[in-house]
Formats: C-alpha cells, sequence, structure tokens
C-alpha cells in the first residue's frame, strides 16, 4: 500500500509535465522541440521526465519556442523542486523515526514543545526544530559527543537520559530568548541578591515574575522549565549566546530547595567562567567538585550569614516557634531554616517540615 507521501510525491506536477502537455496539445514532438530549441534529443527527454532541471537559460529558449513566458518556467521549476525537496526531506524523517524513541515525545507535545500529531515524519521535523539543528548528527554532535561543542559546551553521552536532558536545557534556551535582558553586570546582580532574598522572604504571588525582572535589570536570564520524564534536573546555570542564564524547575516543591538551587546557580555566574555548565542533580556529567562546594558555600551565606548560623547552631535543640522567630528577626523563611539544618544533619530529615512552604510552580 502506498504511503501517504508516495501518493503526493506522485501527485507533483513538474515543469516537464507542463512541457509534454503542451507540445502534445500544438502537436509537436521531442524531437522537434529538441530541434527548435537546438539541445540534443536526449536532453529535452531528460528535462521533460524531470531528471535535467529547468534552468533560467532554458526559460528563455522556452519563451521562444512555446510562447509561454520564462518567467512561468522559471516559478514552475522552483515551486516543483522546493515541493521535491520537502517531500523527500519527509521521507527522510520517516526512515529515522527510531530518533524519537527516547525522547519524552508524549510530554513534549502536552506541553506545546512539540506539534501534536503522531506522524512520525513531522515529530522528526518538530525535533529538528525544536533543537535549531539541520540534521540528527549535528545535535548528536552538539549533546552527545565527548569533544567540547560551541552550542553546549558539555557531553550528557553518559547521563541517564540525554535526549531528555536535552530537551529540557533546549527549552531553556528557547525561554531565554524570549526575555530581553541588560548587559550583564556583576556586581549590580550580586548586589540585588538582597533584593531576592526579602523576595524569598515575602513570596508575593508573582514571585517568580519578580525574580525574572530583577534579574533581568542585572542582565541574567531567569527561567522556569517544567521537568521532563527521565530529566530529573532541579536547576542549571550557564552562558547561551552571551546570556548568563539560570534555569529552575521546581522539581523538589518546596521553598528551602527552590530558593537555594537560584541562590546556588547564581553563586555559578557570579565566581565561576562563561565556558562552565552546571547541572543540578543529573547523574553522569562531569561536576567540578571545588566550584559546586563554593556555590553551596555562597548560597548559604546569603540566606543566612555565618553569624546567624552559628547563633541559630548554638541553641539547638530549638523549638519549631523558636525557629519561627529567628526567621522573623533574620527575614528568611522558617522553611529554609529547617532546609539547612536538615542538610547539616543537625535534625532529622522529618522535623518541621510544616514550617515550609510548598511550590508549584506550574499549574494545570
Amino acid at each position: 500500500m502506498a504511503t501517504t507521501l508516495e501518493i503526493v510525491k506522485s501527485l507533483l506536477c513538474s515543469p516537464g509535465d507542463t512541457i509534454q502537455e503542451h507540445i502534445d496539445f500544438i502537436g509537436m514532438s521531442q524531437a522537434e522541440l529538441a530541434e527548435r530549441m537546438g539541445r540534443p534529443k536526449e536532453k529535452i527527454n531528460d528535462l521533460i521526465k524531470g531528471r535535467e532541471p529547468l534552468t533560467v537559460a532554458t526559460a528563455f529558449q522556452l519563451e521562444n519556442v512555446l510562447g509561454i513566458p520564462a518567467s512561468f518556467w522559471i516559478n514552475s521549476e522552483k515551486s516543483y523542486r522546493q515541493e521535491l525537496y520537502e517531500i523527500q526531506q519527509m521521507e527522510e524523517f520517516e526512515r529515522q523515526k527510531d530518533w524519537l524513541k527516547n525522547f519524552p515525545i508524549n510530554e513534549m507535545r502536552k506541553l506545546g514543545w512539540l506539534p501534536n500529531t503522531k506522524e512520525k515524519h513531522l515529530l522528526v521535523e518538530g525535533l529538528l526544530k525544536f533543537f535549531g539543528v539541520a540534521t540528527i548528527e549535528e545535535w548528536k554532535r552538539i549533546y552527545i559527543h565527548e569533544e567540547i561543542s560551541v552550542a553546549f559546551r558539555a557531553s550528557l553521552a553518559h547521563t541517564p537520559s540525554p535526549q531528555a536532558i536535552s530537551a529540557w536545557l533546549r527549552k531553556g534556551e528557547i525561554q531565554a530568548n524570549e526575555i530581553e535582558v541588560a548587559e550583564f553586570d556583576k556586581k549590580k546582580f550580586k548586589d540585588a541578591l538582597t533584593s531576592i532574598k526579602e523576595l524569598a522572604f515575602l513570596m508575593p504571588e508573582d514571585f517568580m515574575q519578580q525574580l525574572q525582572t530583577i534579574s533581568a535589570q542585572c542582565g541574567v536570564a531567569v527561567v522556569f522549565t517544567p521537568n521532563l520524564p527521565k530529566a530529573p534536573i532541579s536547576g542549571a546555570a550557564r552562558w547561551f549566546h552571551n546570556k548568563p542564564l539560570i534555569q529552575l524547575s521546581g522539581r523538589f516543591k518546596t521553598n528551602d530547595h527552590f530558593w537555594f538551587t537560584f541562590f546556588h546557580e547564581a553563586a555559578h555566574l557570579i565566581l565561576h567562567g562563561k565556558k562552565d555548565v552546571f547541572l543540578e542533580h543529573v547523574e553522569g556529567t562531569k561536576m567540578d567538585q571545588t566550584k559546586e562546594e563554593e556555590a553551596n558555600a555562597f548560597a548559604a551565606k546569603v540566606l543566612i550569614d555565618d553569624k546567624n548560623w552559628k547563633a541559630i547552631v548554638s541553641q539547638l535543640p530549638l523549638t519549631l516557634s523558636a525557629i519561627a522567630e529567628y526567621a522573623q528577626q533574620l527575614r528568611v523563611a522558617p522553611g529554609i531554616i529547617i532546609g539547612r539544618l536538615q542538610h547539616e544533619n543537625l535534625v532529622s530529615k522529618a522535623f518541621g517540615n510544616e514550617l515550609k512552604t510548598k511550590m508549584e510552580l506550574f499549574r494545570g
């Protein structure tokens, strides 16, 4: 049974078909047409069968012999070659459908990242456009190959699902392109962390928009991207097209995790180089442990400075009401204090979770 693409291809009308129809109508043979055009008969047959492209010179010869404007033949050839190429591309995409297997296609369709179709060739085409690459080989060169890529500078080859992780990261790049940011000012961004810490304390309904606005004024694009199946990544920091980018998923759904992740990623932009790519909670990626520890220490200090943290720890064990009091004094969310106490194993993982604020970045 013929496929849809085969049927469409068979229905294409080439300039050669039109030439044949016209000479049949006026009673001219291919041999006579060849003679009048001063071309070998075989070449005219190739032209009519679509094996030979119709050039501008041929179009003007046809105008002289058949009286049909050269512009008609030129436009006819252009349309035919474009339609033929598109069908050939779709046929190639159909052959490459196995590439789709390890991507979370259904979730990406639901999120509107890919066309809402089950046609494999259309999904392959949509995925290539999503990643902004010409072929599957370019996707592999950027995200999989061990050598350094200009576009991404890190290999996902040893991660559990490079397809899902690369899709999550790419969506962040697309989102960042939609945000207008000032020129990056490291000092201004570092100073702005005080305002962002206050935002973390107050947690207004529009905290996401405010976080984006404050960061953009300092030259940093902050985006929020929902997790994909097999890509349980909580955050990432990197430079993309000369723009520093912080990408957050809200994976752990509590304020302590969310804000610590943000300040951790901010630390990477402030402390570390433009060529570094930092991915949080992704197995199989190369991590610079020293830089990770520096980012952890920076984030912890921004949220609660060393002096106040020592004061809190010196009073342990603390009641929840005492922790809430400290939180008010320091203008830091009580859940953030609880989260740090748990992280440093100073209290049990079950202690104080009711003081954490649940967060759901993506609803509906």
